[in-house]
């Protein structure tokens, strides 16, 4: 697996954030160098919805969905885990 240089959030908070945040993650495997994203719910906080992807190399434009939130970051430190059996790393 490649190290990350950037990181990408997008969140929503709306009835409609988990439906346009599942269509914007479907675009971005077209995108030069998607590492992976993840699409993550908060228990303690229904309706929040936040969108995390990694890039390798410069961070494309990316058409986020008007009136969501949205940030990047430079990866400045990264550490591997123990990744389970059960999980793949491949696309």
């Amino acid at each position: 697996m490649s190290q990350p240089q950037h990181v990408h959030y997008v969140e929503g908070k709306s009835d409609g954030a988990e439906a346009a945040l599942r269509t914007f993650m479907a675009g971005l495997s077209a995108l030069p160098g998607l590492l992976d994203a993840c699409l993550l719910a908060s228990p303690a906080q229904p309706g929040l919805w936040l969108l995390e992807s990694r890039w390798q190399g410069p961070l494309p434009e990316l058409s986020v969905p008007e009136g969501f939130k949205h940030w990047s970051f430079e990866v400045r430190a990264w550490v591997v885990g123990i990744v389970p059996a059960s999980i793949s790393l491949e696309r």
